[in-house]
């Protein structure tokens, strides 16, 4: 792969080719991809949507929104800096394209303000709850009559594709999505590959899938266009582009250290091990008379994270740098910071948050009730769809789908495309309006 095809401003729908220099500096085409998203009412929908402690009414814990949003900072950081150093490596880019330090950061900034776009409600147990309605619940009985993909897609739904058809899924008056340049939309694309098969290999770009069958055709035309290496001749799986390695990290990073920090601040992990733990990471920068000086709990451990979260950006520039050629030829295959000199400090804090906090009786308790919510969605939602195709439907079936937007498809003859506007719409729902809803059907609320 080479920089010049990877940094691509084209848009879906473009016929001329967009030049780095004859960008405007004001409202670079890299930035605007950030406004887009962060004005799209998918994004905004973000705020109301769990991220590790489901429906919590404390004032600490991220929401999908704020995480998207501090993932985003760490983002643009690692990409400024790499850009930086990649000019000085290949200095054509700046000299004879026009390309600037800060058009990488851009463009990994914008991927990881949308990386979590497509993840339904309830967190990844949303994901979970789609897949099992699917695979075990009403919804196996469609195995049939679906392609093994197009089934695959449904029994193991995924943020990730569902976020890629959000940002490209074209319908009236949208062209394209949101039309953001396919360097952002290849940064995005952490796992440039289809549902089947699964995990074919241990790389990381092989860890889960990337597009629905959907938008099988829109994901190779971004693909084509980067230039990105093809790595099945059977199958369509690519490698990734290189700057997805960097909004995989800023991801890493955050969910790390900042779970790490909700955790601490509502008193499920002790202030102590963020001393005990984070200090082994954070030795060569923290200052302890500014530590002491912090009178509170959640200063103290703002300080601590401020100091890890650096440091990790830090090694995650240089660990990709180290291995540039080999992530341009597709064989780096793991995250960057499994290469880190402070992979057993990290896998230690992940530890701590698994037992203390993933696996807590709230989050467990919140989980379960998801996990119903979804599945009386998706039963009463199908249902509706399917029999008002077959014109079967009942009184009841014609008020769900009164309640619902125009755009899912209940007349298109394909029950995969059916069943996946289903999910879809219930994807983009906020937790408290799937609760809503969920109560609506139960005659629980009127």
């Amino acid at each position: 792969m080479n920089w010049e095809q990877l940094l691509s401003l084209k848009r879906f729908g473009d016929t001329n080719k967009r030049i780095r220099k004859e960008q405007d500096e004001t409202r670079l085409g890299f930035e605007v991809d950030y406004d887009r998203v962060i004005f799209s009412s998918e994004f905004r929908s973000l705020q109301d949507k769990t991220q590790v402690i489901p429906l919590s009414e404390t004032d600490f814990v991220h929401t999908r929104l704020t995480h998207s949003l501090e993932v985003s900072v760490v983002g643009r950081s690692l990409g400024r800096r790499v850009g930086q150093k990649l000019l000085e490596k290949h200095p054509h880019l700046q000299s004879a394209l026009g390309y600037q330090a800060n058009d990488f950061g851009a463009i990994v900034a914008a991927a990881a303000l949308a990386h979590d776009i497509g993840n339904p409600p309830f967190g990844h147990s949303g994901e979970k709850a789609i897949g099992e309605f699917f695979k075990t619940g009403e919804g196996k009985q469609f195995k049939s009559q679906l392609t093994d993909k197009e089934y695959q897609d449904l029994c193991d739904f995924e943020g990730n594709a569902n976020g890629f058809k959000i940002l490209t899924e074209s319908r009236a008056g949208r062209e394209g999505g949101i039309r953001l340049s396919y360097a952002t939309l290849g940064a995005f694309m952490k796992y440039p590959k289809e549902s089947l098969p699964k995990k074919p290999t241990k790389h990381i770009a092989d860890k889960k899938y990337g597009f629905f069958q959907s938008e099988k055709g829109a994901f190779q035309d971004v693909a084509n266009e980067l230039g990105l290496l093809k790595r099945s001749d059977t199958d369509v799986s690519y490698a990734r582009h290189p700057l997805a390695y960097l909004v995989e990290a800023a991801d890493d990073i955050c969910y790390t250290i900042i779970d790490f920090e909700d955790g601490i601040n509502l008193g499920l992990i002790q202030e102590e091990f963020a001393l005990e733990y984070l200090s082994k990471i954070i030795r060569n920068t923290i200052k302890p008379e500014n530590y002491y000086a912090l009178s509170t709990k959640e200063d103290r451990v703002g300080y601590l994270r401020a100091l890890a979260i650096g440091t990790l950006i830090n090694e995650a520039v240089d660990i990709f740098m180290q291995h540039e050629d080999a992530i341009l030829n597709g064989n780096f295959d793991c995250a960057l910071l499994d290469k880190s000199k402070y992979e057993a400090q990290i896998k230690d804090i992940i530890k701590i948050s698994i037992e203390n906090i993933y696996q807590s009786t709230e989050v467990i308790d919140k989980e379960i009730a998801g996990y119903g919510v979804i599945n009386t969605l998706l039963n009463t939602y199908t249902n509706a769809v399917n029999n008002s195709f077959n014109n079967t439907a009942s009184n009841y079936d014609k008020l769900i789908l009164k309640g619902l937007p125009k755009t899912l498809e209940t007349n298109n003859s394909s029950l995969y495309s059916r069943l996946s506007s289903v999910c879809y719409y219930v994807s983009l729902l906020s937790d408290s309006k799937a609760i809503l809803d969920y109560k609506k059907i139960k005659g629980i609320s009127f």
